[in-house]
């Protein structure tokens, strides 16, 4: 995994406190922590309806002291941002070539060193979808780590980091028990978030 902003150490010290700063002034509350045993997993960011979802995620990631990695289409990667979107740990992604894509991220979860906590919105997108996709279940189930289910409720301005899912193989029934987990929580756009009982999708 690339260097970025998180493990450089006076930026990283210098933003924490800016964020928790902006966090409160703008009414937000963090809740939860990620277990000191924890140091590489799969995280889930939802509901994911809105350009200020990164914003918010990365200060909620700089509030927790986690060292995030997030996967974000690749037209946002090109000059004159890609470098910047790289170092605030941006992974560029090709939609098409998404088993590819689970592939290489199981692989470089299981080969880094240090703490890799690997951000995927299980929507894939901001605009209104049915689906949610899997990549984030099969690549925590190929690498041998937990989900880590984190949520933004806009609705009640609490963020967070929910309790740690273990994927067991059985795709159907772990999507059930993560989906009504994320039931009650409200994305900005509320009306483009679902956790239909349907199967996800890759």
């Amino acid at each position: 995994m690339h260097r970025t902003i998180f493990d450089t150490r006076i930026v990283n010290t210098t933003l924490r406190r800016l964020s928790l700063t902006i966090l409160k002034i703008t009414g937000w509350k963090i809740e939860g922590a990620l277990p000191a045993h924890v140091s590489k997993c799969v995280v889930i960011a939802a509901p994911h309806t809105s350009n200020w979802d990164l914003p918010y995620t990365l200060m909620v990631a700089f509030a927790l002291r986690l060292q995030i990695y997030w996967m974000g289409k690749s037209s946002i990667f090109s000059f004159p941002f890609g470098a910047l979107m790289r170092w605030l740990g941006g992974i560029a992604v090709n939609r098409s070539q998404a088993s590819n894509l689970v592939d290489s991220c199981a692989q470089a979860l299981v080969q880094a060193e240090g703490q890799v906590h690997l951000v995927v919105p299980p929507e894939g997108t901001r605009s209104k979808t049915r689906y949610w996709k899997t990549g984030f279940y099969y690549i925590a189930l190929q690498a041998k780590v937990p989900i880590v289910m984190a949520y933004k409720d806009y609705s009640r301005k609490v963020s967070g980091l929910g309790p740690l899912f273990y994927p067991t193989g059985d795709i159907d029934k772990d999507m059930v028990a993560i989906r009504a987990f994320y039931a009650p929580f409200k994305g900005k756009n509320a009306e483009q978030f679902e956790t239909p009982p349907d199967n996800g999708q890759t």
